[in-house]
């Protein structure tokens, strides 16, 4: 998997949904060319490493303002989306916890935020 290479992060936030922890990264520093606004690591009961990333990327384009949302899983990555409301850790959990409920098929699960 070409995850995150994080050098130093702060949690934000966490939440529960269903069997997975959500756990939100922001003030990210990374070993690799991407400039990170938020990750949300998505981990499986006891796992010790996160399945899934999704990531919001501040877009390089130098006319956009915007972030694109990078879904990054064992079998590859796809950047998903770009909106300029995901420099806000609100929106980006959001609509992070929204793809994964997608995802994982998990839209009966309420997500409980934890910190």
């Amino acid at each position: 998997m070409n995850k995150p290479d994080i050098v130093t992060a702060i949690p934000k936030r966490r939440y529960k949904l269903g069997e997975f922890t959500l756990i939100v990264l922001g003030e990210i520093e990374s070993n690799d060319d991407r400039d990170y606004g938020y990750i949300m690591a998505v981990v499986q009961g006891a796992d010790s490493e996160p399945g899934i990333y999704l990531t919001a990327e501040r877009n390089r384009s130098p006319d956009s303002e915007g972030y694109d949302m990078r879904l990054i899983m064992r079998d590859g990555e796809e950047v998903i989306g770009s909106s300029a409301d995901w420099r806000e850790v609100g929106a980006f959990t959001d609509a992070a916890i929204s793809m994964v409920s997608s995802i994982l098929n998990l839209s009966d699960e309420e997500p409980y935020r934890m910190m």
